[in-house]
C-alpha cells in the first residue's frame, strides 16, 4: 500500500459552511452566525492576540507575579561543619556521602544543592576527617586542619 494508491472514502470530504447565503442556508440571514452584539460580530474585527477586553493582560502582570530569575545564580547548600562529628574519626567524607547517609533532614537536598556543598564554620569539629569535593569558608578550613583532618 503506498499513497498514491489509496482511494478517497465516501463522504470523507465535508463541503464548506457558506455563511450569509439567505435564511434559508441555516446559517444566514439576521447575525450569520456571530451571535448577537459585540466586537466580535462587527465587520473588519481584529482583537489582538492576549487582548483581555481592556484590563491589563497576564503577559504585562507576570513580570509583576514572579519577579527575575538570574540564570547564573548557584544553588549552594550550606552545611556547618559540626553537622561532620557524626562521622568516623579518619574517614573521608564526600558530598556522596552526605546525600546518601540520610543524615541531613531536609527535603531534596539534592535538588537544593545543585551545585554543591560549602561548608561553613561552627562552634565545635573534632573529628579527624579528609573533606573531597566540597567548598570551604576560610575559617572552616582552619577549623579543619587544626582538629587534623585534611581538604583537597
Amino acid at each position: 500500500m503506498e499513497l498514491h494508491t489509496l482511494t478517497r472514502l465516501k463522504g470523507n470530504k465535508k463541503p464548506a459552511k457558506r455563511i450569509g447565503r439567505g435564511i434559508g442556508s441555516g446559517v444566514g440571514g439576521h447575525t450569520v452566525g456571530r451571535g448577537q452584539k459585540g466586537q466580535k460580530s462587527r465587520t473588519g474585527k481584529s482583537i489582538p492576540r492576549g487582548f483581555e477586553g481592556g484590563q491589563v493582560p497576564l503577559y504585562k502582570k507576570l513580570p509583576q507575579m514572579g519577579g527575575f530569575k538570574n540564570k547564573n545564580s548557584k544553588r549552594i547548600f550550606a552545611i556547618p561543619l559540626s553537622f561532620f562529628n557524626t562521622f568516623k574519626d579518619g574517614s573521608e567524607v564526600t558530598p556522596k556521602d552526605v546525600i546518601s547517609g540520610k543524615k541531613l533532614s531536609f527535603n531534596k537536598v539534592k535538588e537544593v544543592a545543585r551545585d554543591g556543598f560549602k561548608i561553613l564554620s561552627s562552634d565545635k569539629f573534632t573529628k579527624k576527617l579528609t573533606f573531597k569535593g566540597f567548598m570551604f569558608s576560610a575559617t572552616a578550613t582552619k577549623m579543619i586542619e587544626k582538629a587534623g583532618g585534611n581538604v583537597q
